[in-house]
Parts: C-alpha cells; sequence; structure tokens
C-alpha cells in the first residue's frame, strides 16, 4: 500500500540533505506542530535563526520542506512547512557504493535518533514519568517469516499507525502530547 504523504527516496542527494541531526529535527518539529517561521523553529530547536534558515533552504533544495507564503503577515515573515509528512527510502535502491554509503548514514542517523528519544523520555524526571503512568510502553518478539511476510506485517503495522495519526482529535478538552512511536523488524539472530 502507497501513501501518498509518504515520499519515496530514491535519491541519495535527498538522502544526504535529510543525513544532518538538525535538519532531522526540524523535519520533526514541523510534522509534530505543522508550518511555523525560522524564529519559532529556532526557540523550539534552541539553535540560532540563521543557522535553522542555513538548514532549512539545504531542506529546500532537496523538496522535503517548501516556504508557505499564504501564511505570512507581511512580505518579511517567512513560513516553511514539510512537502509530505514522511519520508521512507530502501537500501535496496542505492545501488552504487556511494549512493549505498549515503543510505547507509541516513539509516544510522535515524536510529540515532530514534533511540535517543527513547533514552531521553527514560532519562526523564519523576513526575513527568508519572503523568504517563500507562501509555508508555516497549514491546519485542522474534517472528519467523519471509521477506513477504514481514513487508505484509510492516503494512498492517503502518495502517494502524496511519488511523491513529490521521484520526480526527477528539474536542474533549482533554490535552494531547505529541508521542513518537517506532518499530522496526529486521532479520536477526538471538
Amino acid at each position: 500500500m502507497t501513501n501518498p504523504d509518504v515520499r519515496h527516496v530514491t535519491d541519495s542527494r535527498v538522502l544526504a540533505a535529510l543525513s544532518h541531526p538538525l535538519r532531522r529535527r526540524l523535519m520533526d518539529v514541523l510534522k509534530v506542530h505543522g508550518p511555523s517561521t525560522v524564529g519559532v523553529l529556532a526557540e523550539r530547536t534552541g539553535q540560532a535563526p540563521a543557522n535553522v534558515s542555513h538548514h532549512l533552504k539545504v531542506l529546500a533544495a532537496a523538496e522535503l520542506v517548501e516556504e508557505a507564503p499564504e501564511l505570512a503577515r507581511d512580505r518579511r515573515e517567512r513560513w516553511w512547512r514539510l512537502v509530505t509528512r514522511g519520508v521512507r527510502w530502501s537500501q535496496s535502491d542505492f545501488d552504487d557504493p556511494a549512493a549505498r554509503a549515503v543510505a547507509d548514514a541516513a539509516t544510522s542517523l535515524n536510529l540515532d535518533r530514534h533511540v535517543a528519544l527513547a533514552r531521553a523520555w527514560h532519562a526523564t524526571d519523576e513526575a513527568s514519568r508519572a503523568a504517563w503512568s500507562q501509555g508508555p510502553f516497549s514491546t519485542d518478539r522474534w517472528l519467523h517469516l519471509t521477506d513477504d511476510e514481514l513487508a505484509q506485517l510492516a503494512g498492517e503495522l503502518n495502517e494502524v499507525l496511519a488511523r491513529w495519526g490521521d484520526r480526527e482529535v477528539p474536542d474533549d478538552g482533554r490535552k494531547r502530547e505529541p508521542v513518537f512511536l517506532f518499530a522496526y523488524g529486521i532479520p536477526a539472530m538471538p
């Protein structure tokens, strides 16, 4: 199943643009909070506006973000948004050694980001953890699958995540925080 809001990247130059911790974080902030100005992005990431602006231009050159001029109140204000809500790539799309190295680096950065977010949660203060006493989870399981079965499982998991991510948020007065969820299904030996 293909999702039109997820870009399938096959160009190593796009992955190279994505393979920077701040650029990855900027894309995450735009995904969670929606279109933003450089000033707001700088505040949310703790970076200098000039640094954020530079990295947004790199992402824009790779067509990962774009300006949203209709949101500006005047000609000096510049808003940015994601082109698509997500990106994905497959190592098999990169044949030559240089492109494969870029894909490997992007995958490694992605995994580092995921693990860092999980570690940050576990290092948070007791009051924060107490406020989330039921929801956070960790799960793992060993399965015996073919490549096709693993692809089917991935599709089913992505459908569940899309259903939750695309749902209309209830207007029930309850505060909802951003929640990061990731899963990996990889061939491995115990």
